[in-house]
């Protein structure tokens, strides 16, 4: 017989506005991921402004609004930190009003294990099964760590939140909840399509080839992985399989189509596996109770020596900008930050130790700065930006001009190769400056 949950969980109910009254002045406050996004205790919480002083919020690719960044510009009362900027905390950061927080996404729940405060956490999940447990869904890479670290765990109830099946971590039980909220959602507005162009095609083109039957797919958010999902869906690529950290709907279209099976992978055999999920509600659909999708935290997902297990893993990721040196800027522009470093260092080694694995940075050759001129993504050396991979650690790089691979090469093998994949019009320049630092020779003149 199973137990009744339904006294406990009476017990635990509070409205969003009794709930946040645990929140103290000078505490620390997790919102942890995507749609595990509080939105009505954020917005109760947000209430209670001139009450508090001090209080620090973390959270992790979370779309607008968040309230509690959004009502106090001074920051004397709440100040919000990300993890990896979605494109509205990115907007927040251009304001001033949203820290960046380093990381690489395998250590996360290290540095809550070790490092890290959370006086209270606050988190959306679906809602409650009938053995009392409530499902971290989408959210499910970042979530365990940080609820098994907090002080005070609130879970916010959304009946929008599909159930997906883990690994582990991928719930939390009623006994280890503190309080309980529900409420009235809306449903999750579908995320606005990525616009594929024909720079990313043919950029897309130029990585298919490296793709073989039975290999496992990690890609990243954004116009080039969207471009190979198209690219595969309609090539003869069979049995791929699925670990990726973050699951869009790039995926979705290899599923339909019927590309990934996930039957060749040497670890979760017949299972695509997933830290978080963005994307459309059809993706969230399909997400939901599917037996052949497991969810793990990222401390799994990413881990690079779980990565390396997978045969012919393939990684495919983007970047802002690379130099002569092979060092990759891909979380910010100058000092303005972006994204975040994510799994892209997790996946360059993870790959890169793979029978047969690769691991791709991709970036179209040129772009735009806001007058209209037009600059070289390969640059001669970084001055001041960020950088998010170390030469010592880069793989393959692609531009529509081509592919190149890094590994193993010299200083001047290096500049000989990116100038190759260079936008023509900038190639000589870029000569010309690999010349003044001592990386060009004499006999690679062209």
């Amino acid at each position: 017989m199973l137990k009744d949950y339904s006294s406990e969980y009476k017990d635990k109910l509070r409205t969003p506005e009794d709930a946040v009254t645990v929140v103290k002045s000078g505490d620390w406050v997790d919102y942890t991921s995507s749609l595990g996004k509080p939105v009505l205790l954020d917005e109760a919480l947000s209430r209670r402004k001139d009450e508090l002083t001090d209080v620090k919020i973390r959270g992790n690719l979370i779309e607008g609004p968040i309230h509690v960044a959004e009502c106090d510009e001074t920051q004397e009362h709440f100040v919000y930190h990300s993890w990896h900027c979605s494109s509205y905390e990115r907007k927040l950061c251009d304001r001033g009003l949203c820290y960046y927080i380093p990381t690489v996404f395998h250590n996360n729940a290290a540095y809550y294990e070790f490092f890290i405060k959370v006086n209270v956490v606050m988190v959306s999940v679906s809602p409650m099964d009938k053995h009392g447990f409530f499902n971290f869904s989408v959210n499910t890479g970042v979530a365990g760590p940080i609820c098994r670290k907090a002080d005070i765990v609130i879970v916010e109830v959304n009946e929008n939140m599909p159930k997906i099946h883990g690994g582990y971590d991928e719930c939390i039980h009623i006994s280890e909840v503190d309080y309980i909220v529900e409420g009235h959602h809306d449903p999750f507005p579908d995320m606005m399509p990525i616009r594929v162009t024909e720079t990313d095609r043919r950029i897309a083109e130029n990585i298919l080839p490296y793709i073989v039957n039975g290999a496992t797919l990690q890609l990243g958010i954004g116009s080039v992985p969207n471009a190979i999902g198209e690219l595969i869906a309609k090539s003869d690529i069979s049995d791929l399989g699925m670990h990726t950290e973050l699951c869009t709907d790039a995926y979705l279209e290899l599923y339909r189509s019927g590309r990934i099976t996930n039957k060749k992978k040497n670890l979760d055999r017949g299972k695509g596996v997933f830290g978080c999920a963005v994307g459309s509600n059809e993706l969230y659909e399909f997400l939901d109770d599917n037996h052949g999708i497991a969810a793990y935290p990222l401390e799994y997902v990413n881990r690079p020596s779980i990565i390396a297990q997978l045969d012919n893993m393939v990684s495919i990721n983007g970047c802002v900008a690379v130099d002569l040196y092979g060092q990759v800027a891909a979380e910010s522009a100058g000092s303005r930050q972006i994204s975040g470093t994510g799994g892209q260092l997790d996946f360059l080694a993870g790959a890169s130790a793979s029978r047969g694995g690769k691991a791709f940075i991709c970036m179209k050759s040129t772009y735009h700065d806001k007058d209209g001129n037009v600059h070289s993504r390969i640059r001669p050396q970084f001055d001041g930006d960020i950088i998010t991979s170390p030469r010592s650690q880069v793989y393959f790089i692609v531009t529509e001009y081509g592919v190149v691979n890094m590994e193993g090469m010299s200083t001047w093998e290096r500049a000989e190769l990116l100038i190759s994949v260079a936008h023509p019009d900038f190639r000589d320049a870029l000569i010309r400056e690999a010349e003044e630092r001592k990386i060009w020779r004499r006999s690679g003149r062209r």
